[in-house]
């Protein structure tokens, strides 16, 4: 029972940075854990990040490890995405994503609708 909606997608040049947002409405957003995914056109869906429902543990993608960091603002209902050193592979669309605590396993509930990131060589 909540809603995501993604911001601050772009294009931008291999070696700069992005932040992309993730703002959730309909539920206490202390709930969910969250999570950061990301799909290139022909591939399938890859897990970027995720974050406990405090914002006390985080996993990564070995991929961007050093490069992004995952955050939330439990107060103002926001997940955040720090992309730095981006690289062309990085290009995708992102999608943020929410599951509730209260369950076993890591199978997400909702979905935002994606941001666009391009990087440019």
């Amino acid at each position: 029972q909540v809603q995501l909606v993604e911001s601050g997608g772009g294009l931008v040049q291999a070696g700069g940075s992005l932040r992309l947002s993730c703002a959730a409405s309909g539920r206490t957003f202390s709930n969910y854990a969250m999570g950061w995914f990301r799909q290139a056109p022909g591939k399938e869906r890859d897990f970027v990040a995720a974050i406990s429902w405090s914002g006390g543990s985080t996993n990564y993608a070995d991929s961007v490890k050093g490069r992004f960091t995952i955050s939330r603002d439990n107060a103002k209902n926001t997940l955040y995405l720090q992309m730095n050193s981006l690289k062309p592979e990085d290009t995708a669309v992102y999608f943020c994503a929410a599951r509730w605590r209260y369950k076993p396993g890591t199978s997400y509930d909702y979905w935002g609708q994606g941001t666009q990131v391009t990087v440019s060589s």
